[in-house]
């Protein structure tokens, strides 16, 4: 558990093939998204820790969104092999986000876990849109779902208003 404010925050949505991304200067309420493969992850959080966390002293955290913390996941509903490719793909998900977390610990970076984020939006199933996610943060241009959701991961642990 972090005892001091972090000024850092990187918000991380775990996928198996490109994770978003959010890095967040909570001062400045800079918000940076990207989607990054998981070689390239780690690399980002090594230069967080040598650049922000020990050259430049600052508060660092990294927040990973935690699915493997639901009590269920029931996909019988999905016709059989639909459910099981389903179940495969949040399996292999929740497998990078153990990772991600490891290696955050590994690093000496401080990490905490957060359970999926309410679908309480205007898009499809719930999820936060590019509009929505403007609103509040600035960003404007092309962002996926997962860099909208590693954003909302951030801007929430950070208190700057958002419902999470």
């Amino acid at each position: 558990m972090v005892t001091n404010k972090p000024n850092y925050i990187i918000g991380i949505d775990p996928d198996t093939s490109m994770s978003g991304v959010a890095s967040l200067e909570v001062s400045t309420r800079k918000l940076k998204l990207e989607s990054l493969a998981l070689p390239l992850l780690l690399d980002y959080l090594q230069f967080v820790k040598r650049e922000k966390q020990t050259a430049q002293q600052q508060e660092v955290i990294v927040v990973v969104e935690a699915g493997w913390l639901n009590t269920i996941s029931n996909y019988h509903t999905a016709p059989s092999r639909k459910g099981q490719r389903i179940s495969k793909n949040v399996g292999s998900n929740h497998q990078v986000g153990k990772m991600i977390v490891e290696m955050c610990k590994h690093y000496g970076i401080p990490v905490e876990l957060m359970r999926p984020l309410r679908k309480i939006w205007k898009g499809k199933d719930g999820k936060i849109t590019q509009e929505e996610l403007a609103a509040f943060t600035g960003i404007t241009g092309r962002n996926n779902q997962e860099e909208r959701d590693a954003a909302l991961i951030a801007w929430g642990w950070a208190g700057l208003g958002v419902r999470v």
